[in-house]
């Protein structure tokens, strides 16, 4: 479905795209008001066409996006790559979200294991203690 003149599914477009890894994530994603197009909020069946800009909000991340090329079927990923162009802002902003999560979690270092026994009796003393 590679016309010019005809339109996808913005659910169907958003799986090829592999921005979602199934279509039922990317229809709840369309219907919970994360996809917009054209700055619009749209439904899971509204048709997408080349030349629309599309913004994906995926949990911190975001993406915006102009469509190059529809696609029904799911390709690998150097071929999804091609149906899109993300702009510069949006790269820009997602490293910067990116940089600011390794910075906040740096100081932060995962426990060794599960407290053993004489850590699980120190835990309960300090507990009871309040």
């Amino acid at each position: 479905m590679d016309s010019k003149d005809q339109g996808i599914r913005i659910d169907k477009w958003l799986w090829a795209a592999r921005f979602f890894k199934t279509r039922s994530l990317a229809s709840k994603a369309v219907n919970g008001g994360r996809v917009h197009i054209n700055e619009a909020r749209v439904k899971s069946s509204r048709t997408v066409h080349v030349g629309d800009v599309v913004q994906i909000t995926k949990g911190e991340l975001e993406w915006h996006v102009a469509v190059l090329a529809l696609n029904a079927q799911r390709r690998p990923a150097a071929e999804a790559r091609l149906l899109y162009e993300e702009s510069e802002e949006s790269k820009q902003r997602r490293h910067h979200a990116r940089e600011m999560r390794k910075m906040f979690h740096a100081g932060h270092s995962a426990p060794a294991g599960k407290p053993d026994k004489r850590d699980r009796r120190k835990i309960r003393e300090f507990i009871r203690k309040k």
